[in-house]
Formats: C-alpha cells, sequence, structure tokens
C-alpha cells in the first residue's frame, strides 16, 4: 500500500474514534437529567457550591466541580477529591468530570466553565456540559487581555456559553441587553435576578453561610434553587452546611500582643471593581480601627490587571501601608506612584521572604488597631498567608 494509503486509512480510523467517543460522552451527558454550567467574572466556585449543596440538602444526588482556589470534585456525600492535571488546566478535564459523574448515578451536575477565549466557552458548553440551567455571575472588568478590551466584550465572551433551549439566571445588570439577545438567538429563557431580590437576603440569611458571602450570589442561587421547587427556608437551611472554597471572603479577628487586627481575606477579589466594593464595605464595618494596611498579591503573568489596579482603585492612598507580594510589585508601585502621587515609603516589598516574615511585616504596619485586607490573587503567597492569619486568629 502506498503511504498516502496508510495516511487515508489512518485518518479514517481517527475519525471514526473520535465520532463514537463523542457519541459515548453524548450519552453520558444525557444520562444526567440536570446540568447546571455557572459561568462570570466572580463568585463563580462560590455559587457552585451553593447550589450543589441546596440541591443535595433536598434530595436531588448532586455532584460538583469548582476549579477556583483549588480545583475539586465535589461527590454527593460533600466530599472533595482533588481533579488531576498531569499537563495543566485544560477544558478537555470536563469530559472526565462528566464520567465520574455518571458513575456516581447522579441527577444533577454542576459545572464551573473553567475557560477564558470566547471559542472555548462555547465548546465547553456545546460539547462537554451541554446544560439546562446556565449561570452569569455577573460580568466585570477582568482578564480583558483575552475577552476585552470593555466589559461590554466580556459580556459577548461569557454568552458563548448560554444553553440551547435551556434557562440562563444572572444577577447581572448592566448588560442584560447583550445576555438577552443571544438567549433569543439559543431560544433560551433568561431569568434575571435584580437588585431589590439582592436587598432582600438578610443578614440573619447570610449569617447562616459558614463564610462572608455576597447577597447577589445568595439570591442567584435561591432563584435557580427554586426551580426544582426548592423553597427559600429549605434552600437555606441546605446551603448552611454547604463546604467553602478556600479563596471565598473570610474575615479573621486577631489580639497580637495587644493589637486589635482584623484581617479580610479577599484575594479572589482580583479585578478592581471587585476589590473596591469590598475595601468600601470592610472600611465601614471596621471604621473604629486606627490604620488601613493592603497585602496587595500580584502575580507576574498578568500584567494588564496590575496596571488596572494602579490606575483604577482609589483606596491605595488611603491606606497607611501597602504590601506588595509577587512579580508585578516594582511595576505597581512605578505605575501607581505616577499615576495617584503616592509617597515611596507606603510601599513594603517582600520580594523572596517566607510567609512568615511576611505576617510580620503586616503586624509591624499596624499599629494599635488596623483593618488588613488581601486582595490581587489567591495563587502564590496569597493563600499560605490567608491560612496563616485564620490559624492565629481569635476562635
Amino acid at each position: 500500500m502506498e503511504p498516502i494509503g496508510y495516511l487515508l486509512g489512518l485518518a479514517a480510523c481517527l475519525g471514526i474514534a473520535g465520532l463514537v467517543e463523542s457519541i459515548v460522552l453524548d450519552r453520558k451527558i444525557r444520562g444526567i437529567a440536570s446540568r447546571i454550567h455557572v459561568s462570570g467574572t466572580r463568585g463563580k466556585s462560590s455559587v457552585c457550591r451553593l447550589i450543589a449543596a441546596g440541591l443535595n440538602g433536598n434530595g436531588i444526588r448532586t455532584a460538583a466541580k469548582t476549579t477556583g482556589t483549588l480545583p475539586r470534585m465535589i461527590c454527593p456525600d460533600s466530599s472533595e477529591l482533588p481533579v488531576f492535571r498531569p499537563s495543566g488546566a485544560n477544558i478537555m478535564e470536563q469530559a472526565r468530570i462528566v464520567s465520574l459523574a455518571r458513575e456516581m448515578d447522579v441527577q444533577a451536575l454542576v459545572v464551573e466553565c473553567m475557560a477564558l477565549q470566547p471559542e472555548l466557552h462555547w465548546i465547553s458548553e456545546s460539547k462537554f456540559i451541554k446544560a439546562t440551567h446556565g449561570v452569569i455571575t455577573n460580568i466585570r472588568p477582568d482578564h480583558l487581555d483575552v475577552m476585552g478590551p470593555g466589559t461590554r466584550d466580556v459580556a459577548l465572551a461569557l454568552s458563548s456559553m448560554i444553553p440551547l433551549r435551556g434557562k440562563l439566571y444572572t444577577a447581572e445588570q448592566k448588560h442584560l441587553d447583550v445576555l438577552k439577545y443571544a438567549c433569543e438567538d439559543r431560544k433560551s429563557e433568561l431569568i434575571s435576578v435584580s437588585k431589590d431580590e439582592a436587598l432582600s437576603v438578610s443578614s440573619e440569611e447570610l449569617s447562616r453561610l459558614p463564610y462572608i458571602e455576597h447577597p447577589e450570589n445568595l439570591a442567584l442561587s435561591l432563584r435557580l434553587l427554586s426551580d426544582f421547587g426548592i423553597t427559600r427556608s429549605r434552600g437555606i437551611e441546605a446551603m448552611s452546611a454547604v463546604n467553602p472554597d478556600p479563596g471565598v471572603l473570610t474575615e479573621y479577628e486577631l489580639d497580637f500582643f495587644g493589637r486589635k487586627i482584623v484581617f479580610v481575606n479577599a484575594f479572589a477579589a482580583n479585578d478592581p471593581e471587585s476589590t473596591l466594593s469590598i475595601v468600601e464595605r470592610s472600611r465601614k464595618k471596621h471604621s473604629k480601627l486606627e490604620r488601613l494596611v493592603v497585602v496587595l498579591n500580584l502575580r507576574e503573568d498578568r500584567p494588564l490587571r496590575t496596571m488596572q489596579f494602579a490606575e483604577e482603585v482609589k483606596v491605595w492612598s488611603d491606606a497607611c501601608k501597602l504590601i506588595l507580594l509577587g512579580q508585578g510589585a516594582y511595576l505597581f508601585s512605578r505605575l501607581a506612584s505616577e499615576k495617584q502621587e503616592l509617597q515611596g515609603n507606603r510601599f513594603i516589598y517582600t520580594e523572596q521572604d517566607s510567609v512568615e516574615d511576611v505576617f510580620e511585616k503586616v503586624i509591624d504596619a499596624c499599629g494599635k488597631s488596623a483593618l488588613v485586607i488581601g486582595v490581587g490573587n489567591i495563587a502564590g503567597m496569597g493563600l499560605p498567608l490567608a491560612r496563616l492569619f485564620k490559624n492565629r486568629a481569635l476562635l
């Protein structure tokens, strides 16, 4: 046989194998009655966990997969398995998650969208999840180098994962026209959670959760659960037992040798809009504390985000000290000094410091009382520093 014949035969075999694999995966997907695909800028992991806990706690056997601080497969019994990534993150892993969920004989699967590029949003939805319910938590200025340049472009990118002939739930308010157009094109129903619905979430309901949650995320989760026949009270009861993502917004109080310190772990807030909102809310809540210390964790591979933080967030000048972690520290300090005319003595560089050394630098900057807020990114030094504050906090 000529070489061209071998190549044609090989191509035919590969094509048949690919077709068979696609058919088998489609049967596994269709074998899961409810498939919930969650995307958005902030809060994806939390909303995934809330929905899964709400369904499981009300008799609907559910598995979930999150790609937040640590990628995890959440089993129906609430145990968690690490997601094995031999060659880094790849949307192909969603096929493994569907297969595993099918083996668990679940009635529902909640999956966090792990794509950034618009075309990968579409592939994740149309090939791997084929959702019955889509969720877009919010649309904010993040990953603009991939989905930008503006937030409307982010809305267009995220709309690629809207399911076909399904339902889309969102708490987004600014770009509903983009989502409505995409839903009409996919023949899906758009269900918008209004500001009034978010405001209706009481402080008592939020306090039932084992961490600090945004009212919009809880309202969004409750709205979706209601379409499964789950009442508000039963939904709250079930979600109160949720296992939080390691990167969720948490707050720890320390009495460190007479110094009163409140540490807010907001490292997962890595866009300017979310950061500003959290800082302002935390300062209002803890207005009696004398100082504001910001710990900013910056990634070397996110220079655009570093530039956004330096130029757009207006609270840096209010901080008595800015403790800079990560390889983007010097870029940030130069840009922030130029844009916001910050004095150089406000910056504390950590360079190759250990997490214990960074902790000591934070304490030294606190004075008698201080609000310390960690923002920027949970990766690298962010998570171990948050854990150190948690372990030294008052019980």
